[in-house]
């Protein structure tokens, strides 16, 4: 991974993990991705605040080679929105937040009432938001298996406050084509809010009954459309 990939006509992937997760929660669909033959990379979010997300997927979008074709999941689909679009071939949508300018991640997180079984979240002593640990089987990832849902508890990194409370700039979707997988079962970002954010953006979108964390329980479905937009990016060069 040298910078050369994107010159050599293969635009790399950067897979950025939402709130409460890390970067393994791609596994599955860098696995498939590379049987592929693509270059996919999931980018190590400190969730420490949106702009410390941001540069952690810009250093590592000019380490592959952008322009990038960037996937976020969730919260990080604030993070790629704010990549500058000078460095983003597409973008990705997995049941993902996508603000406007001016809004915070706050503002679309809680657009719509919430489902019954979604967790109630608030800041610890340190400024941090953490997801009880019934959130997973209940919420967060109620098609999983149990071992999975184990996995997904034992790796969550909590998220800072400041990440969902800064208003974001223009976003890439403005500049760049964008796709959305819209996860009908999602327990966390409600289907209504999601439509709401990819028609916005006049994203292709791909409804699906799946929950919010597709990228582990249906990885089959966030693969193709990662090859879907990868094949439309190539053809707006």
């Amino acid at each position: 991974m040298n910078g050369e990939t994107a010159a050599e006509g293969r635009t790399p992937v950067v897979l950025a993990h939402g709130a409460w997760a890390d970067g393994s929660s791609w596994s599955e669909v860098i696995r498939r991705l590379r049987a592929r033959g693509v270059d996919a990379y999931a980018a190590p979010l400190p969730l420490t605040s949106l702009g410390d997300d941001v540069a952690a997927v810009e250093r590592l979008a000019q380490r592959a080679g952008s322009p990038a074709l960037l996937v976020g999941h969730a919260y990080a689909g604030a993070v790629i929105g704010s990549v500058p679009a000078e460095r983003v071939s597409g973008l990705v949508y997995v049941a993902a937040l996508a603000p406007d300018e001016g809004e915070t991640v706050a503002d679309v997180f809680y657009r719509e009432a919430p489902h019954a079984k979604a967790p109630e979240l608030a800041p610890d002593p340190d400024g941090y938001v953490w997801l009880p640990d019934a959130a997973f089987p209940d919420a967060f990832a109620q098609n999983a298996s149990g071992e999975d849902q184990d996995v997904l508890r034992a790796v969550q990194r909590p998220i800072a406050i400041g990440s969902i409370t800064t208003p974001v700039g223009r976003p890439a979707w403005r500049d760049r084509p964008s796709w959305y997988l819209l996860a009908e079962e999602d327990r966390m970002i409600p289907a209504a809010t999601q439509r709401f954010m990819a028609e916005r953006m006049n994203a292709t979108v791909r409804p699906a009954p799946t929950d919010h964390t597709p990228l582990v329980t249906a990885p089959d479905l966030v693969t193709g459309l990662i090859l879907e937009a990868l094949e439309g990016t190539r053809k707006n060069r």
